[in-house]
């Protein structure tokens, strides 16, 4: 069912003062960003061996994103795992009883399409699944 780490969501408040140590300090490669407007969210992405890393900045007010900096502060926000099939994957946390955020696949960025896992059903993280766009 799980295939890999897809990637380590971080939220910041700017990607633009955030990307130099990414990039300049640690080496990793820009695979590229982009505006998400259904998360509200503003992406980029780096290259981390077989996984990624994804700098998360809110777009606006009301963000998912700009919630979570107010609470928390800038840092991890998720883990996302990569499933074969992401259908298959959300009806088997549901009838195991796992509390789900998404219970429906949604479209993500890079035209992924995810779905949350509530962070009560896996001991205080946020897991994302996501499937790759077939």
């Amino acid at each position: 069912m799980i295939e890999k780490i897809d990637h380590i969501g971080i939220a910041v408040k700017s990607i633009s003062e955030a990307l130099p140590y990414y990039r300049d300090v640690l080496g990793l490669e820009l695979l590229g960003d982009e505006i998400v407007p259904e998360q509200k969210v503003h992406v980029a992405f780096l290259k981390i061996g077989e996984s990624r890393i994804e700098l998360l900045e809110p777009t606006t007010e009301d963000s998912p994103i700009s919630k979570f900096l107010e609470r928390r502060g800038g840092g991890i926000h998720h883990i996302a795992v990569l499933v074969d099939d992401i259908e298959v994957a959300l009806r088997e946390h549901k009838a195991r009883g796992s509390r789900l955020i998404d219970e429906i696949a949604r479209d993500g960025a890079h035209g992924m399409k995810i779905a949350f896992v509530h962070p009560k059903a896996t001991n205080g993280v946020l897991l994302e699944l996501c499937q790759l766009s077939h």
